[in-house]
């Protein structure tokens, strides 16, 4: 298969030149990460000022400081592109997941339309009669529109009781229309990768799928400073067989892509982009496959902004900030193998998440055991960064 290129045109935003990205990059001179911004089209090592991005985020005025901090010049953004697909060169930087001491949190069940037609499509079990006469009565009590649904609203309530009355009952319901959200954690700090590197799905693992979603860069104060792109991969299969597998289903090796960059919010980009943005996924396989799907962050049921104080508030803190996951609206189901199995990975897909405002995640599909082991945790993180004096 081909091999995975990284250049400016399948990972940049498309008004990359204005953008403010921020994020992180593999020194191999030093054996550890450098804080990078990107500034008129070089990469640039802030390193010295802030030894972690979490810190640059949760300064005062993180645009400001971006705009006005020195740095040492790393080359130009085409070249760490280059160096950061497949076929890198150990020797030269390459692009790491722009996160290190943040938690990754991921927020489920968050596009109530997607959700409520799957458990109507689940508890009628194939039967389209069944399907139309259930659906019916969901429109009887909301209407035709379900994506205006607010989740613990009254109308919300309705919904809920008449889907239990309807033998319908589903533990997603609470989180999918109920006060509230589904959060949980993704993975460790500093175990994400980054845009070029290979996700892990666990071996044991026969139906599975991306995730492609927006994710949020939050402060330590709960400022939503700006976004990137993430891949939840989720395994379906250990998920489905009972909710208390949901740590194994998210959670392992390789298994949480993020990146390529951090867009921070200035007056080219806000909030209000991330609540328009179009995800595209597009998964190539051997033999000539081809996957494509969208996810419209404008059905979204919960709001991003909701979501982060769900997350972070009186009852729960985050002293070095964290990043949110905010999820999707795109489940493929199309069938792959086997007419009735759905969608599943098969070893060496290429997995392609894009947005204009965001550029482009790109990932080969691997197992977890063997995706490049992770070594780099918190620890090693700082006695790399003593070690360089930057402590």
């Amino acid at each position: 298969m081909q091999t995975l290129q990284l250049n400016i045109e399948n990972s940049l935003p498309t008004d990359w030149q204005r953008a403010t990205l921020v994020g992180r990059v593999w020194l191999p001179a030093v054996q550890g990460p450098a804080v990078v911004v990107i500034r008129d089209g070089v990469v640039v090592d802030c390193t010295a000022q802030f030894p972690t991005l979490s810190l640059l985020l949760d300064s005062e005025a993180p645009l400001e400081t971006v705009r006005t901090l020195e740095g040492v010049p790393l080359g130009r953004i085409e070249s760490l592109l280059a160096n950061s697909g497949e076929a890198f060169d150990p020797d030269q930087p390459r692009l790491l997941a722009p996160v290190d001491l943040q938690v990754i949190k991921a927020a489920g069940v968050t596009f109530a339309a997607s959700m409520i037609e799957r458990v109507i499509e689940e508890k009628a079990g194939g039967d389209a009669q069944r399907a139309e006469q259930i659906r019916a009565l969901v429109h009887e009590v909301i209407g035709d529109n379900l994506r205006q649904l607010k989740p613990g609203s009254a109308e919300a309530m309705r919904l809920k009781q008449v889907l239990i009355d309807q033998g319908m009952w589903s533990q997603y319901l609470e989180v999918g229309i109920g006060p509230d959200a589904e959060i949980f954690t993704k993975a460790p700090v500093l175990a994400a990768v980054g845009s070029g590197s290979a996700v892990g799905i666990h071996p044991g693992s026969s139906w599975n799928n991306p995730e492609p979603e927006v994710v949020l860069a939050v402060d330590s104060q709960g400022r939503i400073q700006g976004a990137a792109l993430g891949n939840d991969v989720n395994l379906r299969d250990f998920e489905g067989r009972s909710a208390l597998l949901l740590s194994k289903a998210k959670d392992n090796n390789a298994s949480c892509a993020l990146g390529p960059f951090i867009r921070l919010f200035d007056e080219h980009f806000s909030l209000d982009d991330v609540r328009r943005c179009e995800v595209s996924l597009r998964i190539e396989g051997r033999g000539g496959y081809v996957l494509n799907g969208q996810s419209a962050m404008s059905q979204i049921s919960r709001d991003p902004e909701d979501l982060a104080a769900q997350a972070l508030n009186a009852n729960h803190q985050y002293p070095d900030g964290f990043v949110l996951f905010l999820g999707t609206l795109f489940a493929p189901t199309d069938d792959r193998d086997h007419p009735g199995q759905g969608f599943t990975h098969h070893e060496g897909d290429v997995v392609s998440i894009t947005s204009p405002a965001l550029g482009g995640l790109h990932n080969r599909v691997t197992t977890s055991d063997q995706a490049l082991p992770w070594v780099f945790g918190v620890g090693a993180l700082m006695r790399n960064l003593a070690g360089r004096g930057l402590l």
